[in-house]
């Protein structure tokens, strides 16, 4: 076997990789919804960390995924056409990366996380 076969099977078992944790992280995080909307009843309550979970597990699948692409790109073929769509897909997956992630903490990935309002702001010390 030659390394490029051996490199490009290592990018499609990162791909399989990403999509079983996408699929493995829905999985459980609606099996423990379901489980804990039969103990609550509380539907609301439990969807926002429902939701933050798969979005969780999409992020970690995607980021695998990525891997995988820029293993097979760079490593088996690479021609200006291949750099091209790797550079298409890294972008894509990119937005999409930030758009969960704002969409999960509320904030831009660069920003700070928000203080609580039991702590007092600077502007309002003694």
């Amino acid at each position: 076997m030659s390394s490029k076969e051996i490199i490009d099977r290592v990018g499609m078992l990162l791909d399989l990789a990403g999509v079983l944790v996408i699929a493995g992280g829905v999985v459980i995080a609606t099996g423990y919804f379901l489980y804990r909307y039969w103990r609550t009843r509380q539907l609301v309550e439990l969807y926002r960390p429902y939701r933050r979970t798969v979005g969780r597990a999409i992020l970690l699948g995607l980021e695998i995924i990525v891997g995988g692409d820029i293993i097979r790109t760079v490593a088996v073929s690479p021609t200006f056409e291949s750099v091209g769509v790797l550079a298409v897909i890294v972008l894509v997956r990119t937005f999409l990366s930030l758009s969960l992630e704002v969409e999960l903490e509320g904030r831009w990935p660069w920003q700070s996380r928000r203080t609580s309002s039991a702590q007092a702001r600077p502007d309002q010390a003694g």
